[in-house]
């Protein structure tokens, strides 16, 4: 196959997931992981996705999640600097609701010697968190996501009603000051409106890659968070719209 053809192809792929492996594309048009490895960085090098270990994604569209296996590996240096500002915001004795996304995974790791309640919808979380002998743990079931490693659903929302938190520290897909908090689907999303209901300090996390952007389910509008925990200094205008609605900033 032609290099033109295999690009397209991967165009495609993207266009269509959002995200791809390079096994996987290999394995689909039938050539080498380097043949892949080297398409990909041409296209990168033309702003058309961007490379992450093991693949590619782009940020494009409303319905703009990612492939599982990509999201544990993009971005790990500004989650464990959001990890380490949300763990700052915890004190001994809080109960505290952590979400199923990979930046609370890293939270999560960061806790394990702390006297607190954790409230989780993760299985994952509940196993970095399962042999610690200071943090007292609560996991809501529901139907699993294998791909997810976290429970979604009306079981696991209706399960969530039962509790209330100090913290709620919820990501999202997107957030964008007009459109405000959105994740790629509905089960998500009233799970993250459900959490933020029963937390008295709701605290949203996400890295700088979120920003201006919106994905296809709403959540709620960013004046219903705290505060917002992110990696990077915000652009002014953010700042500015953050401080009149009285939102903190880490």
């Amino acid at each position: 196959m032609l290099a033109i053809a295999r690009k397209a192809a991967i165009r495609e792929e993207l266009q269509e997931h959002k995200s791809v492996r390079i096994a996987s594309l290999a394995e689909k048009l039938n050539v080498t992981k380097e043949t892949i490895r080297r398409d990909l960085k041409e296209m990168e090098q033309n702003n058309e996705l961007i490379r992450t270990h093991g693949g590619a994604y782009i940020l494009d569209g409303v319905q703009n999640d990612l492939d599982p296996h990509l999201r544990k590996v993009i971005k790990v240096p500004e989650k464990e600097i959001i990890a380490q500002k949300c763990s700052s915001l915890i004190l001994a004795g809080d109960y505290i609701f952590l979400d199923g996304s990979t930046t609370c995974w890293s939270i999560a790791r960061m806790l394990t010697g702390r006297k607190i309640t954790v409230l989780t919808s993760s299985l994952e979380i509940a196993n970095i968190l399962a042999d610690s002998g200071t943090v007292k743990l609560h996991v809501i079931g529901g139907k699993f996501s294998s791909d997810y490693m976290d429970f979604v659903g009306v079981g696991t929302i209706r399960a969530l009603e039962n509790y209330y938190v100090d913290k709620a520290f919820i990501s999202c897909r997107s957030v964008d000051l007009e459109y405000g908090i959105t994740d790629t689907n509905d089960d998500r999303a009233k799970l993250h409106q459900t959490a933020l209901a029963h937390a008295n300090q709701k605290y949203l996390v996400f890295d700088h890659s979120k920003i201006n952007n919106v994905s296809f389910s709403f959540i709620a509008p960013l004046t219903d968070v705290d505060g917002v925990i992110t990696d990077c200094t915000l652009p002014t205008e953010w700042q500015d719209y953050l401080a009149e609605h009285q939102i903190d900033i880490y």
